[in-house]
């Protein structure tokens, strides 16, 4: 076994040299190894369970123009829809019978979705559902936003942070967008009590090994309950569609590498690496992810929350999400474990 790898089980952190070398060494031998120790840690908190979220896309309207996501406001190709509140009930209705029991509600930076409207939703989906979690996934806002969220009784917010170095911040986001505001919204996050996500797109444009150093550096400073990471898809419609696609190997890698650095993390194999490759979701629950996010949204708006091209199970009915998902889960040993799956600490 690696002495690195061995050092980041036991210390749970390496030297940044450290690190860097097992990015730059990014071998079949060194995957497997990494991957092997990252599924007894997450075996040893989580047992062979996986936690699933049901993920509501309720809006693609976004007033940014984030330069690789494919409902970035200057995209006119895309079909905009919203879904009213009668629509998120009814998706929750259907998730709650599959036995969901965290909703997340995600969509663009959407202004007619302001406070009291979602803290009214939250509040609904609260009082018909209160043994269930609901994470929230709306971008950069005020502290103030943020604690009549989480006052309405919201639980968790995912809010990825892309990059943790500023100029290569820039070189993915327009002018009026900073760094420093979205680590200041994690950090209100984190100080006001919710379980917080943030994550990174693996080999997203312009990336270096520096970058993906300065990531971790962040995450493992920052401690949050959940981290997301996936690959970078372009989309046909923004500046990056000729871009080179993020790999697979290395957002295994990656993942392994933070299941180590923190063990009880909740880390879903997500819906890109499932697009990149067949076997990507599975792949990924065994390089140390344990949570996966199948679709509640509606069929008919599927295909029009397109982030980035050829999305996989956008023509799917949320049932039929959860059979499929529930059968890959099993071939590869785990179990779908029907819970709100909080971060271990939490009671």
């Amino acid at each position: 076994m690696n002495k690195l790898i061995l050092k980041l089980v036991r210390e749970q952190t390496l030297e940044n040299e450290e690190l860097r070398w097992l990015l730059e060494n990014n071998t079949v031998e060194i995957r497997r190894e990494l991957s092997e120790k990252a599924s007894e840690v997450a075996k040893k908190t989580f047992g062979n369970g996986v936690y699933t979220r049901g993920l509501i896309e309720f809006t693609n309207y976004c007033k940014n123009d984030c330069y690789y996501c494919g409902i970035r406001k200057s995209n006119e190709k895309v079909h905009r829809y919203r879904l009213d509140e009668e629509q998120i009930l009814k998706c929750c209705e259907n998730g709650y019978e599959l036995g969901f029991k965290t909703f997340v509600l995600q969509g663009g930076e959407d202004k007619h979705f302001n406070d009291e409207r979602m803290v009214f939703l939250v509040q609904e989906i609260k009082q018909k559902y209160p043994n269930c979690a609901i994470t929230l996934s709306l971008g950069e806002k005020s502290r103030e936003s943020y604690q009549k969220l989480f006052d309405a009784g919201a639980d968790r917010y995912l809010l990825r942070h892309e990059t943790a170095d500023k100029c290569h911040y820039r070189k993915l986001h327009p002018q009026n967008l900073m760094l420093a505001n979205r680590m200041t919204c994690l950090q209100n996050l984190k100080d006001i009590g919710f379980q917080v996500g943030t994550g990174f797109m693996v080999g997203s444009p312009h990336q270096t090994v520096e970058n993906i150093l300065a990531d971790l550096v962040f995450i493992k400073a920052l401690n949050p309950q959940m981290v997301g990471i996936g690959p970078f898809i372009p989309h046909q419609n923004t500046p990056f569609k000729n871009a080179t696609p993020g790999s697979m190997e290395q957002t295994l890698q990656l993942i392994s590498i933070l299941r180590l650095m923190l063990p009880k993390a909740l880390i879903p194999s997500t819906t890109a690496l499932g697009t990149i490759d067949t076997q990507g979701r599975e792949l990924g629950i065994l390089a140390g992810a344990n949570v996966v996010m199948p679709n509640l949204s509606p069929i008919e708006v599927r295909k029009d929350y397109s982030l980035y091209d050829n999305k996989i199970c956008t023509g799917e009915e949320a049932a039929e999400c959860r059979v499929c998902l529930d059968n890959r889960i099993a071939s590869i040993g785990y179990q779908i474990l029907n819970h709100r799956g909080d971060y271990p600490e939490t009671k």
